[in-house]
């Protein structure tokens, strides 16, 4: 039998290629200014965005170097080198102080922008997270707990973001209100959310908020989150509304995606065309309960089997999970394992699911796995280790299981995220 996870992988490359900063950047900055560059940048991208900003400035440009001044807030393990700008590594998915440092230092930067300066925000999945700077009259403390709680409702990204606009100091619009009106704003950004919707990329701090507080309150409400009575407070103050369209600090603002995941699955699906595969092409922007998601690809693979088909069924998206067990794992890992469960019979179906950022779920350190693989040699672990899926899916802990059958991928930070990819190969 063929052994297919070095084409697995090649996929899962392809996609991350397609997506890093060192390539995608460049074509995408703008000009010089009459004064200074003050490059922002936050998420998972973050310091590779800003290396790849500084070559360009000041090495093909030839900028002088005290012309550009910046900071970078990346995710503990994703820092590279950079010159001009400083870089700040700070937590993600949980944020911490180091996230609250970067924020507030950007926020004064940003206030310090003339009508001469550019203002360059990157932005890149994890943005949200890494830039953590909570509205008056909520410590860091309750903000993690509000994170953690929105983690384990299942609410899909969008949602949580919704909440976590109006709990900021700089989401939802509010570091470009920071910075001087006559400033020119130019964000770029690596999307790693469905439908490439602008206000949702790092909760959009340079763009308007189409979101209310009524939206946030009832997200609260829906899934019963456990808040502190300051967070209530907070949601219900019309001061911690975010900006709007109309607003006189979007006059010379300027936003542009320069990575989407769309494009991502199609450098891997052109890579599995070109190995023989048919194409099952179910889409980018998938999103849902990760086993219930896996439980529908597996019908499918299983009748292209059936059919005698030679199928690759890709995906993109981001799946979420509702934490109901102690175990450890993020979606990507929990989708492999409910589909070892429902294709544990079939030894001739190989699967992938990995995040393009290299780190699903886990505990925000830089080895935490990407996700997991899925083949016959997954399958016969089960049987050698009597392993039973159903209860490691109780308990929510793919990693435990993967530990047993040494199908983890790990891949280290790629300094870039657009979502989740996702392929079964019949």
């Amino acid at each position: 039998m063929t052994d297919q996870r070095p084409l697995l992988r090649a996929l899962f490359d392809a996609a991350v290629a397609a997506a890093h900063p060192d390539s995608i950047l460049a074509a995408h900055l703008p000009p010089l200014p009459r004064g200074r560059i003050i490059c922002l940048a936050a998420g998972k991208g973050a310091a590779a965005m800003a290396a790849a900003a500084e070559r360009h400035y000041l090495d093909t440009l030839g900028l002088a170097p005290s012309r550009l001044i910046g900071i970078a807030t990346t995710r503990h393990g994703h820092r590279v080198a950079t010159r001009a700008i400083d870089v700040i590594e700070a937590g993600h998915p949980m944020p911490d102080a180091e996230g609250l440092r970067g924020a507030e230092a950007s926020l004064k930067l940003a206030a310090t922008a003339t009508a001469d300066d550019l203002l360059l925000v990157l932005l890149s999945g994890g943005g949200s997270a890494n830039w953590i700077l909570p509205a008056d009259g909520i410590t860091l403390a309750q903000k993690q707990a509000t994170t953690r709680a929105l983690l384990r409702s299942g609410a899909p990204i969008g949602e949580v973001n919704t909440v976590r606009k109006h709990l900021s100091r700089i989401k939802g619009g509010r570091l470009a209100c920071a910075g001087s009106s006559a400033a020119e704003i130019v964000t770029l950004a690596i999307s790693d959310v469905p439908r490439d919707e602008a206000s949702a990329i790092a909760s959009g701090p340079t763009v308007p908020d189409p979101t209310t507080l009524d939206d946030a309150r009832a997200l609260v409400a829906r899934y019963k989150l456990d808040i502190d009575d300051a967070v209530h407070a907070a949601l219900n103050d019309p001061r911690n509304e975010s900006c709007k369209p109309g607003d006189a600090a979007f006059a010379r603002a300027r936003f542009a995606i320069i990575a989407r995941p769309r494009q991502s699955l199609d450098a891997a699906i052109k890579l599995a065309r070109d190995s023989g595969y048919a194409i099952a092409d179910l889409g980018a922007d998938l999103e849902g309960e990760a086993r219930d998601v896996a439980a529908a690809h597996a019908r499918l693979a299983r009748e292209a089997r059936a059919a005698g088909r030679r199928l690759a069924i890709i995906s993109g998206g981001e799946l979420t999970v509702t934490v109901r067990g102690n175990g450890r794992g993020g979606p990507n890992q929990e989708y492999a394992l409910a589909l070892a469960q429902h294709l544990r019979d079939l030894p001739d179906i190989a699967a992938l699911a990995a995040d393009t950022d290299g780190a699903d779920g886990g505990a925000g350190h830089a080895t935490d796995p990407a996700g997991a693989l899925i083949d016959a040699r997954t399958f016969a672990k089960i049987d050698e280790r009597d392993l039973d899926p159903t209860a490691y899916l109780a308990n929510n802990d793919a990693t435990g299981f993967f530990d047993q059958t040494g199908d983890l991928l790990v891949t280290g930070p790629t300094l870039t995220n657009v979502n989740d990819i996702r392929v079964i190969l019949v």
